[in-house]
Formats: structure tokens, C-alpha cells, sequence
């Protein structure tokens, strides 16, 4: 049996380039390991993680984390399942158990146990949760929203990006701990209706459309006392200029700027002097020692239904990953964006499945 990889080759120039062989990667295959060593796990990968936060792992200089060096296996995490287990973890871990890893874009790894979380799936939830909404993008709308924007009862909070795996969690959040308005922004009519009529938005509005910014003035009459930013561009600029006084802008990502040669910055910047505003980012590693608490208070909410949660699975295999990276970018999914390298069928009838 062999094992497929993506190798990272090409440096995007400003965009990725998805065509295999020729574009931002190229595909190899090895065989699959036969020797476990005593300190490492075998596992297969069924789902991989597609997040925004790729296309700065290729290039960025200057990061929270180091670049994925060209011809190396391109960098991410899988829901995956353990093949074979070294000596020295049989007490830790079992063939078929199920892990979040770090196996990066591949079919089969060799991970140690610092690379491998065992899942264990609450009241309500599922192995795939831990990649989502009990994994890193939960974990991310949890401390931006309520560490860094610190929402409170009362407060009308926008999310930016608010179909997206961490939007929908942010601001979902934003309803639990009380706010009295909360305003998505999206970028499809069926994106926004979800927001309204499935997550308990109060508004979402199209981006696309022509009066997005008058609609976002007529959604956000008391102004914006906190905004989720997952975005950057024309919506933080139109945010900052309908920023309450003393407003809190935790500042995630920034999606449409990734690919862009040039990176456009705020032109409504003085609000951030006139209002008072505090405009913060944060990454969520900076949070790992409030992991447990969070993840049990994002468990309760899963549980009792009042966080619910949307997939967007890639079929295809593993050579879909590059693809599904671009569509990304482009707004394609609504929910956590995940390639299924190997379907369910295909798992060792060992422990609970997927």
C-alpha cells in the first residue's frame, strides 16, 4: 500500500495556484511505513482541515508560527485513526482510536504524541467536532469573543465572515453571553438566511450587494460596540466608521486580503482615536492554558443545543485538498471546510465510529 502527500513547491504569486504539478504543490507517494517507532502512532487520515490561516503559513515571514518550508509536506490537522501503536504508548493509546493530528496534507502519518489528541466526544457531539466547534475554531471564537471583545449583556456585536467555520461560533457566543443585537456579514443570500433562520442572528447582510454599507447602518442603529473580525478590507473599514464609543474590535484574520499583492489597510482609521476603540488581534494559541475550561463550557452549549454547529465536506481524496483551499478563499462554504481523504466505510471496525 502506498501513501499520498502534498508537497508545498511554489510560493503563491500573490494567489495558490491548485493545480497539482504545476501550481503551489505537487503530489508524491511513498509507501506506508511498516515500522512504528516505539514513541510514535501510525494513523490514517479521514478528514482534513482547510482554514484560512494556510496561505500566511506559505509565505509570512514574521508569524506566530514559521512558514511550511518548500518541499516539505504542506502543514495542517486531521480527524484520524490509529493504525499502529509504538511500545512505549500501548498504555496511552489503542488501535482505532480516533485523534485530532497533526499529520499535515497526507493519507497516512507517523505522528508522536504531542501530535495526536485523543477525541473523546461529549453528550451531543461527534468526532468531527473536534476539528470544529470543540477544536482550534471553537476555541477561537470563544477567546475573541469573549477575551478579547469581552461581549456583554446589551452590547450590538457584527461578525464579519460570519458563515464561516469561525464566524458561526463567534457569533452564536455573542447570543449566549447576552448581547441584544447581533449582525452577520456573509457573502451569499442562502448564507445569510442561514445566519437568521438556523444560528438566531438578528440580521446578516450580503456583502455583495450594492447598499451593504446602508444596510449595515440600519442594522446597527446604537452604533457597534463589538466587532469579530474575520475579514480585514472594506467591511473593517465600514465597521470602524459605525464604531460605538469605547467599542472592543477583536481582530482574527483577514481573509480578503490573503491573496492580495497589496494589502489594504483602514482608510476610517481616526474613528480608532475619535471612538475610543480598542482593536485587538489575537491568536488563539496564546490561550492554551484555558483550553479545558473553555472546551467544557463549549461542550455544555453544544449539549443543551444552544451552539450548533455545519460542516462543509470536500469529496475527492486527498488531491481535492489544493482545490478546496482555493474555494476557501473564495467564500465557497458556509460552516468547517474539511477534504474526506478516506470515507468512514473504510474505517477499522474498532472503538465508536465517526
Amino acid at each position: 500500500m502506498s501513501n499520498k502527500q502534498i508537497i508545498y513547491t511554489t510560493p503563491p504569486a500573490p494567489a495558490i495556484d491548485p493545480s497539482l504539478g504545476t501550481g503551489t504543490f505537487r503530489l508524491n507517494t511513498l509507501p506506508i511505513p511498516k515500522d512504528v517507532p516505539t514513541d510514535k502512532l501510525l494513523v490514517r487520515v479521514h478528514y482534513l482541515s482547510l482554514d484560512p490561516a494556510m496561505r500566511q503559513w506559505l509565505t509570512a515571514k514574521r508569524s506566530y508560527i514559521a512558514p511550511v518550508e518548500q518541499g516539505a509536506i504542506m502543514r495542517g490537522q486531521s480527524i484520524a485513526q490509529v493504525l499502529a501503536v509504538g511500545s512505549g504508548l500501548s498504555s496511552k493509546y489503542s488501535k482505532g482510536d480516533w485523534v485530532v493530528a497533526s499529520s499535515g496534507w497526507q493519507e497516512y502519518a507517523v505522528v508522536s504524541a504531542k501530535e495526536a489528541e485523543k477525541i473523546t466526544v461529549p453528550a451531543g457531539g461527534r468526532p468531527t467536532d473536534a476539528m470544529s466547534v470543540l477544536g482550534m475554531t471553537g476555541l477561537t471564537a470563544y477567546f475573541g469573543m469573549v477575551e478579547i471583545a469581552q461581549v456583554k449583556k446589551g452590547d450590538t456585536v457584527v461578525v464579519s465572515g460570519a458563515a464561516g467555520a469561525t464566524g458561526m461560533v463567534a457569533g452564536q457566543i455573542a447570543r449566549i453571553k447576552g448581547a441584544k443585537r447581533v449582525v452577520g456579514l456573509a457573502g451569499t443570500k442562502d448564507k445569510c438566511d442561514f445566519l437568521v433562520r438556523e444560528l438566531g442572528f438578528d440580521s446578516a447582510i450580503n456583502y455583495k450587494d450594492a447598499d451593504w454599507r446602508k444596510q449595515l447602518k440600519l442594522a446597527t442603529p446604537e452604533y457597534i460596540d463589538v466587532f469579530f473580525d474575520n475579514t480585514g478590507g472594506d467591511i473593517l473599514d465600514a465597521c470602524l466608521a459605525r464604531a460605538a464609543t469605547n467599542s472592543r474590535f477583536a481582530i482574527c484574520g483577514a481573509i480578503s486580503q490573503y491573496n492580495a499583492a497589496k494589502p489594504q489597510g483602514p482608510a476610517s482609521f481616526m474613528s480608532v482615536i475619535s471612538q475610543r476603540i480598542t482593536m485587538k488581534g489575537f491568536i488563539v494559541f496564546d490561550h492554551v492554558k484555558q483550553f479545558p475550561a473553555a472546551l467544557k463550557e463549549l461542550g455544555s452549549w453544544l449539549a443543551e443545543g444552544k451552539l450548533k454547529r455545519k460542516e462543509h465536506i470536500v469529496p475527492g481524496g486527498l488531491e481535492a485538498a489544493p482545490q478546496g483551499l482555493v474555494d476557501l478563499y473564495a467564500g465557497a462554504n458556509t460552516g468547517k471546510m474539511m477534504v474526506e481523504v478516506a470515507p468512514v466505510s473504510e474505517a477499522l471496525a474498532v472503538k465508536a465510529k465517526l
